[in-house]
Formats: structure tokens, sequence, C-alpha cells
């Protein structure tokens, strides 16, 4: 599968911008380029190591890691989109990649478990003790780390990754998405055959999850594909480690069932691309051909011959079913270096898109002028 090349492209210089409280801030890369109208800036320029993003009530963004074991909060109190501060407020975490705001509270998503820390943003420099939610997810930390999120249904989703490359694993819970109630009980299986999804949203209309999953390791630069699922209901399998994309089967495990037991993917994306945060863009900012329509954060390849990712792509959907998959911003990764690596996303009440980076430790605001 070949990368996608976008065919409008306006070349954008990406200046270095330092939050008032966060000096000596990391070099950004220049030259991100974006369709006509659209422009790229920092909105925080010292976040080491953010991932996954969720916004509070009062507008504080919220950001996870892996390495780095933190939580920030990223507070813009003069509203000119500019952070003014990045506060620590948990630390010491394993793998604490995932977030998620619900009622007051702060939900984090370690390896084996989840906490939750309420009236933080009235708290922000005196957090509280965390409670913990629940404490029963396996611990091991290959494809550990979460992405979390509320759905429609007022359930907190959080997958389980595959602790392997490619494997069967008698812990029905691996390979999985799970969902549970906000207390932590009713802890069940919602999805299947999932290598490892660290992203996903629900359709604006239909309320059906979508999610990215990572295609497995070692069947050469081309294979598999990294996918876009679709998700309408409870107890699909989307095959793990069975079949990949479309209608690869497994070298070791394809024989054992028929491609018809799972759902193919909805869009089958660039190959190791590593497609990770993705979002529904449900604000008005963007003109009406981006509404409703799914952006993905490609964190980039780490084992392939030449490098494909580093980017921001979109999949554009008539009603409910995907139809194309194109370069949306680019730049991250130039004449080989790599100067950045995507994460997340996070449409603001403006209808801004934040994008998360964990090289370069920055949040960039991706807006739109006529």
């Amino acid at each position: 599968m070949r990368p996608f090349r976008f065919r409008w492209i306006l070349p954008q210089l990406l200046f270095l911008a330092t939050a008032a409280s966060c000096s000596a801030a990391r070099p950004l890369p220049a030259g991100i380029t974006l369709p006509p109208g659209f422009s790229i800036a920092v909105y925080a320029g010292k976040v080491p190591g953010a991932r996954s993003m969720t916004l509070g009530a009062r507008g504080t963004l919220f950001v996870g890691t892996r390495d780095a074991g933190k939580v920030y909060a990223v507070v813009d109190r003069n509203g000119d989109h500019v952070a003014d501060e990045v506060i620590t407020i948990a630390s010491g975490l394993q793998m604490p990649n995932g977030v998620a705001f619900r009622n007051g509270s702060l939900y984090v998503a370690e390896v084996s478990r989840v906490l939750r820390y309420d009236n933080i943003e009235a708290r922000l420099k005196n957090p509280p003790r965390p409670v913990t939610v629940n404490a029963s997810f396996p611990d091991k930390t290959h494809h550990g780390w979460k992405f979390i999120r509320f759905g429609p249904d007022g359930r907190l989703y959080v997958p389980v990754g595959a602790p392997c490359n490619v494997c069967e694993e008698k812990n029905p819970r691996f390979a999985t998405i799970m969902r549970m109630d906000p207390d932590g009980s009713h802890l069940e299986i919602f999805a299947r055959g999932v290598r490892n999804t660290v992203g996903f949203d629900w359709h604006p209309r239909t309320g059906e999850l979508w999610f990215t999953d990572n295609g497995r390791d070692w069947m050469g630069d081309d294979l598999p594909p990294d996918e876009l699922n679709r998700a309408p209901r409870a107890g699909l399998h989307f095959g793990f480690p069975y079949w990949h994309g479309r209608d690869i089967p497994d070298p070791a495990y394809g024989t054992k069932h028929p491609r018809s037991d799972f759902v193919p993917p909805e869009m089958e994306l660039g190959p190791h691309v590593a497609a990770l945060g993705m979002r529904f863009y449900t604000g008005t900012m963007f003109p009406e051909g981006y509404r409703n329509q799914i952006f993905i954060a490609e964190h980039g390849s780490w084992n392939r011959s030449e490098r494909i990712g580093y980017r921001i792509t979109l999949v554009r959907l008539r009603g409910n079913r995907a139809l194309s998959y194109e370069t949306f911003a680019e730049g991250w990764l130039r004449d080989g270096t790599v100067r950045g690596r995507p994460v997340d996303l996070q449409v603001m009440p403006d209808g801004s898109l934040l994008v998360s980076d964990d090289k370069a430790g920055a949040i960039y605001r991706i807006s739109y002028r006529k």
C-alpha cells in the first residue's frame, strides 16, 4: 500500500512558541504542509512525552504520557490559544497513556488499573489522592498502555492490547476493547480480535464506535496495513491474530478460521504507519467538507526500510461508510529525518484541532481561516 499524498499543499512555517511558565522548549519542526486556509502553531511547547488528551469542563487540557510516567494539566488562562502553564498533576505512574474526563473527575489508565482524580480542575496544584476505579486488567506491558474514553452510553471503554507481536492468548481479555461503568463495575468485553488500538471515537450521528488498530510486524514492508474499524454493536471479532486487513491470512494462524468469521476493516491504512489517535471532526471552524469526517494521527513506522506515517491523515465518509484516505498534514518526517511523532487529536470548543507530539514534547493547534 503506497503512502497517500494530498493534492493541495500549502507550505507553512511552524514557529517555536513557549508557554509563559515553560522556558527552553525543544525546537519544533518547520515546514508542516496543510491544505489552503489552514495554519498550525504551538499551543504548548514543553509537555515531555505528550500523548493522549482529554478536555476538562473548565477548559483544562489533560495529557497522558507513556515512558515519562506523568500526567499533565495544560492551562490557557488568557484564551489566546497559547498555554500559560503546564502543571504535572501525577508522576511515577506505569505508562499512564490514557486520560478521560467525566463529572469533574479525571480518569487515568495505567497498564493494570484505572485511577480517578476527583474535582481535579479545582486542585491542579494540589491534586487529591487518586481513587482506584478498577485494578483487574492484565499487567503485561507489551501493548499494555491504554487509550480510554467515555462512550455515549456513559461507560468507560478500555482496550487491552495483545501481549505479543502475534499470538493466541488464553486470557480472553487480551486483544480486546472492554467497557465498564464509571465506578469500575460491570467490566465486560465489547470487541475482540483487536491487536492494539490507541484511538477511538463514536460517530456523531449514528453513535457507532470507530477505532484504529495497529497491524502486526515482520510480514514485510508493505504487509499488513493498519486498520480503521467500525463496531456497530458489541460482540464482534475483528480478526487478530488470524487475519489482517481485508484478506490477509496470518502465516501462523490464518488456517484456523475462515475470513468470514471476522469483521473486515472499513479502511485499510498505510502499512506500519502506527495509526493512533482518531477523532470525528465535530467543530464548525473547518469548512463543511471536513465536518463529521475522521482525522487520524499516524505516529510513524519503526521497523520499515523506508519510513512512513509521521503525519495527520483524513478518512472521508459518505453516510456511515469510509470512502477515501488522504494526507491532511505532513512534515514531521522530512528528508528521512524524524522531527516529530503525532499521537493524539482533540477537537476544541472553538473548532480548532490539537495534535500531541511525544517526540517533540509539544501540543500543536491547527486552525482555519478563509
